[in-house]
């Protein structure tokens, strides 16, 4: 399942090409602001969701380059 913090950037990122369609439609500029604001606050959910996200992991800087194993010595 895909995390809460992923599907909000899935939508910032929606709403920001509905922005600029917006905006190349000369739409209202209260629509383009009020719109603005509202990205913002999902993009800051976004990354606090992210930051947040019980996430572990095994591996370890030796494991950097998994494709390449002669660049990692």
């Amino acid at each position: 399942m895909k995390s809460k913090g992923i599907l909000l950037l899935i939508f910032t990122t929606l709403l920001l090409i509905t922005l600029s369609i917006f905006s190349s439609m000369n739409i209202a500029i209260s629509w383009i602001f009020y719109l603005t604001m509202f990205g913002q606050l999902i993009l800051i959910s976004a990354v606090y969701h992210t930051l947040r996200e019980d996430y572990h992991t095994n591996k370890t800087f030796k494991d950097w380059y998994e494709d390449r194993p002669e660049l990692s010595k």
